[in-house]
């Protein structure tokens, strides 16, 4: 409606939403526009809060265990650290798209960025398993969520691989393979909740609480910041809510 100006008048409800509308956009808003690129969905929405939060604990590992002598251990908190780094954006590169074209692009980027990720996670297991030698093994809480994580992470791929690429071979057909996106999502959402305990789980070893001197705080910060920015862009409708 315009108003005797013929300005067009903006209804007071309207104005009141947008004013009250989070900064970053409320959970589920972000999209990927249609002539936008790809590579914005790494930083769009609460985006910026998960990279800051993810780098954050990357910088608390990598600087701490590089100005310890370099070892076969040095291995593990690195390639664990890159793992979970690369894993956020694989997730961000996929989350925002919304047309055929889009999602098949990101589809693409996230499984090549997780193909790289499983790498470094799968590194990680061994460097540590090899290091321990004849010591017992999964005897601490760290150990033991390290395990069950490496063991998802594995289950979760395997998911992701028959859904895209052996639907029809494994599941019957393509309608089948779509109808576990749903669970494939659920289970890598679950995932980074199960890693983020392996991590402060970490915190409690005593390699970190003699040797490293990590703060348990700063990590839980990183972690709260990573898991709210990824959180915040879940999509309800794609999990089946």
């Amino acid at each position: 409606m315009a108003s005797a100006t013929g300005i067009p008048e903006v209804h007071p409800a309207t104005i009141a939403s947008e004013e009250s509308a989070p900064l970053l956009g409320r959970p589920g808003d972000v999209i990927q526009k249609q002539d936008e690129s790809i590579a914005r969905n790494l930083i769009s929405g609460t985006a910026s809060v998960a990279q800051a939060g993810v780098w954050i604990l990357a910088a608390l590992v990598w600087s701490n265990i590089l100005t310890q002598p370099v070892s076969l251990f040095t291995a593990h908190p690195l390639l664990a650290t890159s793992g979970l780094l690369l894993q956020i954006q694989a997730a961000f590169i996929l989350q925002p798209t919304t047309t055929p074209q889009q999602k098949l692009l990101g589809t693409r980027i996230h499984y090549s960025i997780q193909i790289v990720s499983i790498v470094c996670f799968l590194g990680a297991f061994t460097v540590i398993e090899v290091n321990k030698g004849d010591h017992a093994h999964f005897v601490s809480p760290h150990g033991i969520l390290g395990l069950l994580t490496v063991v998802f992470i594995v289950l979760q791929a395997l998911i992701g691989v028959i859904q895209f690429f052996l639907p029809v071979t494994a599941l019957g057909s393509l309608d089948a393979g779509k109808r576990v996106y749903k669970y494939h999502r659920w289970t890598g959402y679950v995932l980074l909740l199960l890693e983020s305990a392996t991590i402060l789980a970490a915190m409690q070893t005593g390699y970190n609480l003699e040797v490293l001197g990590i703060p348990t705080w700063a990590v839980l910060v990183a972690i709260v910041l990573t898991l709210s920015g990824v959180g915040a862009r879940i999509k309800k409708h794609k999990l089946g809510l």
